[in-house]
């Protein structure tokens, strides 16, 4: 068994995202059976001893059959209502089904501003600690009913990922309906199974689908780039099917494993890299992109080529090499209006008041290795 598979299975604190396909079935709403097997699997997990938080889709899908919704609906409003009635049933079912283990449940419904808002964020690190202090399990989704096209999540996946280091997880488990990460279209038999990531050129060039399912919003698009971000944040991630909850919490035996980087993020960096709000982009040379990643420098206004968006000194931009790919997160130390006048400039041909620089090292995380 690999290093990566050991500390799954061996994790003290872990959180486990299930998806809206592995609970709700199209018509039918909630399938009681297959959250009770994902139950079974998360109380004998309690049962030895490790902390365990909960993030489950399944709202909207659980609020069509009681809304007489045939599937999944389009617009924002009717999605929300669906969520609305969807989030009772779902916390209800957990309820329910986690009593017969005598565990209690915490719903904790997040929105895109309790990560990207740092007061929120440590707001929502004290809720999850108590509740794991008091014993309960915490069942976190996005607040569907409130959340709106700018400040959603988008998925639970990538929420999962940000709960897993908000909590200080010692490892991430995604279940959905496909067994692992594959080089291809899973249904097509000429793919091949990936089983263990150990770093991001185990996955450069693999092209993955959004999801074909009509109640999931994800895909495999979504939890490969959930695993990437757990796994650069120094988080062991193992995707596997959510038929297969007992295995994957208990040997990890199954699926794919992402290897943990070898240093973890602080709690400020990696809201910087993964949650905090990207106000705009500044386009790198080649140079200033080797600076920032390799020699982990300040990035100075000689090394960009451009620049894009609205933002002002303070605010957090990301950082994207010659071919547009993000390289990086930082606080931008000028205005977009003040940097047109000073890319491409060296420091002693800026005024003494314009020679610092723009994006701190401190304050920059690199987002390629």
């Amino acid at each position: 068994m690999s290093l990566t598979r050991k500390a799954v299975a061996g994790a003290d604190r872990l959180v486990v995202k299930v998806g809206s396909s592995a609970l709700t079935t199209a018509g039918a709403g909630l399938d009681s059976a297959r959250l009770d097997a994902l139950v079974d699997a998360i109380a004998d997990r309690i049962e030895r001893g490790s902390q365990l938080v909960l993030v489950s889709s399944g709202a909207i899908g659980a609020g069509l059959a009681p809304l007489a919704l045939g599937k999944r609906p389009r617009d924002l409003a009717t999605q929300q209502a669906a969520a609305s009635v969807g989030q009772l049933a779902l916390a209800h079912a957990y309820a329910e089904s986690f009593g017969r283990y005598a565990l209690t449940v915490g719903q904790v419904l997040l929105t895109a501003d309790d990560v990207v808002r740092r007061a929120h964020y440590r707001n929502a690190q004290r809720t999850f600690s108590r509740l794991l202090a008091l014993g309960a399990v915490p069942v976190v989704n996005e607040n569907d009913t409130v959340a709106t096209e700018e400040i959603r999540f988008g998925d639970n996946d990538r929420l999962a990922a940000l709960v897993a280091h908000l909590i200080g997880a010692d490892a991430l488990v995604l279940l959905s309906d496909v067994d692992g990460l594959y080089d291809g279209d899973p249904r097509d038999g000429a793919t091949r199974k990936i089983t263990e990531v150990s770093g991001e050129s185990d996955v450069d060039g693999i092209t993955v689908k959004m999801s074909s399912s009509g109640l999931g919003t994800g895909g495999m698009v979504s939890k490969l780039a959930a695993a990437r971000t757990a796994a650069a944040a120094g988080i062991p991630v193992l995707l596997a099917a959510a038929d297969e909850a007992a295995k994957a919490l208990s040997t990890a035996d199954v699926g794919t494993a992402f290897a943990a980087a070898d240093s973890r993020l602080s709690a400020r960096r990696f809201w910087l890299g993964y949650a905090a709000g990207v106000t705009g982009r500044l386009q790198l040379d080649n140079g200033a992109v080797a600076a920032v990643v390799k020699r982990r420098r300040s990035l100075l206004a000689a090394g960009i080529t451009g620049v894009d968006g609205d933002f002002q000194a303070g605010d957090v931009v990301e950082l994207v090499d010659p071919a547009q790919r993000v390289i990086g997160r930082g606080v931008v130390n000028f205005d977009a209006t003040e940097l047109p006048d000073l890319i491409g400039r060296s420091s002693h041909e800026l005024p003494p008041e314009q020679r610092r620089e723009v994006v701190h090292a401190d304050d920059l995380v690199p987002l390629r290795r």
